[in-house]
């Protein structure tokens, strides 16, 4: 079977659904053109800056799509076979992913841009608030630690030599430049685009010729001080103004991941591969022992629907929504958009054998070595795309890094009451503290081998993100309820994704529990810090159960619907 096919599929029933189901959701959110948003009202030029909907989406999909919907599916095909994987991936993104995006940016605006966690607190209450805040950050962390080590880990690519890495930070600088040259010099966004975008290229192939290599002795090993290195950098970037690099590096990074989006696509259609690795391969695997339910749905993660958008929908996206039926474009768009991301990573692994060398190899490699296959078929060298698939990569997770890392100062300030340059710094600080220590961990498997920090922390990082979508469901379905609309959009697959990650939870929590009963404990920090999800998770759904069945919840709420 060729991989036409399924890419023919996938964008079919991805474009019908933006058509179709994102445009009932508009409709039934009540979305209106002249209702004046928080970016337009308030306009502070630091947080606040309206921006047009198509430099938002660039800005938004390169916040959102990280690793997750490359590093998930490919890890999932792996493990179950291609077809449950494509399965949930389209289906998943249509009617989960893609409304929880929409829900929470449209949810955000209607609440005065606040985060999901502000709306926590006015729907659930002091405590239900306290608990989402706490949940979200420890979350976040997660975010930060798993994909921090995935950078660091292409910076010291053996086949590469550091080129990705010196292309890396030509690509920021070249953002900041443009930042400075769009907000000071008003130099008009198509002359920008025409001057910045070719140099992104020209860092490209540059980065080849002049690599960035670390000698060892600094930090230790050179992937230790690159994540160092990236957390430093995780620092500076949280606290300079959005126009300075979130804007413009991330709407650089928008054509730069539409050109690898648009370039696998096409791939897959003319490239002529055909579909080698199995479509399924059982529902345990054999090798570590993974159950397709419920582990399928938190491993694929970010690629059909995920809680850390919901905090950038309402953390930074909706501070800059000009027109509120931009929410379609950006928000459940967005989110298909990241679904055909997906749909490529996985696409190869289904060009693979079963016995491919390339299946032991690191989610990263894998998709390198895919995406270069594909474009490859355009007369491109294989070197210079496979150069370009991992620069790709690295692209994805750099724009989340910052931004995971500004959301969760926000947070700590909101838990802490910190205010001022003082509280923004510490904040920062403080959010970056848990993400050191645990890419500093050295943990080996049984034979003996390192286990990279990544691999460790990826499944409770897509446990959590999923958890985090399910709550995030859970609290739009009330602000529905409130405002005297249906809210069956947003209930059902919050049912959903609860079930699935408590499940997942409770298997990751087994270690601990059965060590604890047989008397023979051992700390294990992932079994722990899945304890502590679970308790908080189940506590936020008593706080949403009680406030449903409250008469006080039955009265339109304050906020405009």
């Amino acid at each position: 079977m060729s991989l036409y096919w399924v890419a023919l599929l996938a964008v079919a029933l991805f474009t019908a659904a933006y058509f179709t189901y994102g445009k009932f959701l508009t409709r039934h959110f009540g979305l209106n053109e002249t209702r004046k948003t928080p970016a337009c009202e308030i306009n502070d030029g630091v947080d606040f800056v309206p921006a047009r909907k198509r430099f938002l989406l660039g800005q938004h999909f390169s916040a959102i799509a990280a690793a997750g919907p490359i590093v998930g599916p490919i890890l999932a095909g792996l493990w179950f076979g291609w077809l449950p994987v494509l399965l949930w991936i389209v289906g998943g993104s249509i009617f989960l992913g893609a409304v929880h995006d929409f829900a929470s940016l449209a949810g955000s605006v209607r609440h005065r841009a606040t985060s999901i966690v502000e709306m926590v607190r006015q729907h659930l209450g002091p405590r239900g608030h306290l608990f989402f805040m706490m949940f979200v950050w420890l979350s976040l962390m997660y975010v930060i630690t798993a994909f921090t080590d995935l950078t660091s880990s292409s910076f010291v690519s053996p086949e590469l030599g550091g080129s990705v890495a010196s292309s890396s930070f030509l690509y920021l600088f070249i953002g900041v430049v443009m930042g400075i040259a769009l907000y000071r010099f008003r130099m008009p966004l198509w002359a920008a685009t025409l001057t910045f975008l070719p140099l992104v290229i020209l860092a490209i192939w540059g980065g080849q010729y002049f690599p960035l290599v670390l000698p060892s002795g600094v930090f230790g090993e050179p992937q230790k001080a690159w994540n160092v290195i990236l957390l430093a950098y995780c620092f500076a970037a949280s606290l300079v103004p959005m126009w300075l690099l979130l804007q413009p590096r991330g709407y650089l990074g928008g054509f730069f991941l539409y050109g690898t989006l648009a370039m696998g696509v096409v791939g897959v259609f003319l490239g002529g591969e055909k579909i080698q690795y199995p479509a399924f391969t059982g529902f345990v695997n054999s090798a570590n022992g993974f159950s397709l339910f419920p582990l399928l749905f938190v491993t694929v993660a970010c690629g059909a629907c995920s809680g850390f958008h919901g905090i950038v929908c309402s953390g930074t996206t909706s501070k800059q929504i000009s027109k509120e039926p931009d929410c379609h474009l950006v928000g459940y768009g967005g989110m298909l958009m990241e679904g055909l991301v997906a749909v490529i990573a996985l696409s190869t692994v289904m060009v693979l054998t079963k016995t491919d060398a390339f299946t032991a190899a690191s989610p990263d490699r894998i998709y390198a070595e895919g995406l270069s296959r594909f474009v490859s078929h355009f007369g491109i060298p294989i070197g210079f795309a496979r150069s370009f698939a991992l620069l790709a990569f690295t692209t994805f997770i750099y724009d989340t890094l910052d931004v995971a890392t500004r959301l969760a100062r926000y947070i700590f300030e909101e838990l802490t009451g910190w205010k001022g340059t003082l509280g923004k710094v510490a904040a920062t600080a403080a959010s970056l503290a848990l993400p050191l220590f645990c890419v500093s961990l050295k943990v080996a498997d049984v034979q003996g081998n390192l286990i990279p920090a990544w691999k460790i922390f990826w499944t409770i990082f897509g446990t959590s993100n999923q958890l985090l979508a399910g709550l995030t469901l859970m609290v739009l379905s009330i602000w529905l309820k409130k405002s005297g609309k249906s809210w069956w959009v947003s209930l059902l697959p919050s049912f959903f994704m609860l079930a699935m990650t408590l499940w997942s939870l409770l298997i990751l929590m087994k270690p601990l529990v059965f060590g604890f009963l047989a008397k023979d404990f051992k700390w294990d920090p992932t079994a722990a810090v899945s304890g502590v999800l679970f308790l908080l998770a189940v506590l936020l759904v008593r706080e949403g159960i009680r406030t449903i069945f409250s008469k006080r919840t039955l009265e339109p709420n304050r906020v405009k619907g």
